[in-house]
């Protein structure tokens, strides 16, 4: 007698596998913290405001050589200040302009969630074709060339930085450092700049490594 055929079996994906898929992976949510704890550490150092405004510290610099001075002290003490200045130059430059945020809003997420933290297996799939990771990298690459130089993002991005970094440069020349205590201003930087130098390179090195 013939023996039964065997039917292959496949196994359904749980919901706890469909959730720990879709779900955030570790390096996303390392990342997340990271921003998180800098962005507060950053405005935990930041100088009262009123101190920034004072009015009666204003004065006109006696030479270049004097404000390039003033804007290095200034700086060094204002840094969490001047940053969070920018950061809201730039923040209402995208805002009145909504084709260029939702612009850079998509192409952020699609570096984040389509090449950094976006596990390597399995491959992506767009439109029924399946692409490697230097093909995704390339994509991105030229993605980003695209709309960086071909469109108003790019012009928005630099008129907003250029505007940002006028109004921080004019305020440190004209604003007496005399009364500022900088013994201990000295250090590294900290705070956002923590992050836009070497914390942000700790936070995306291990998504980058897992793919090399």
């Amino acid at each position: 007698m013939a023996s039964p055929a065997i039917l292959p079996i496949t196994s359904q994906p749980t919901a706890a596998d469909t959730t720990q898929q879709i779900g955030p992976t570790p390096a996303f949510r390392s990342f997340v913290n990271h921003i998180s704890t800098t962005v507060q550490t950053g405005f935990a150092n930041r100088r009262p405001w009123s101190e920034l405004l004072d009015r009666s510290a204003f004065s006109k610099p006696e030479s270049i050589s004097d404000a390039t001075l003033r804007i290095r002290k200034n700086y060094t003490y204002f840094r969490i200040n001047y940053l969070s200045l920018l950061a809201v130059v730039l923040a209402f430059s995208l805002i009145t302009n909504p084709f260029s945020l939702l612009t850079l809003s998509g192409l952020l997420a699609a570096w984040l969630f389509l090449y950094l933290f976006r596990p390597s297996d399995p491959p992506l799939v767009l439109f029924g074709r399946q692409f490697s990771e230097r093909e995704t990298l390339g994509l991105l690459i030229v993605s980003t060339v695209v709309v960086i130089f071909l469109t108003s993002v790019g012009a928005v991005l630099v008129s907003a930085l250029m505007v940002g970094l006028g109004i921080v440069c004019i305020h440190a020349a004209f604003r007496a450092p005399e009364d500022l205590f900088l013994d201990d201003q000295e250090s590294p930087a900290t705070g956002f700049l923590s992050f836009l130098s070497s914390g942000a390179a700790n936070a995306v090195a291990p998504a980058v490594a897992a793919r090399v």
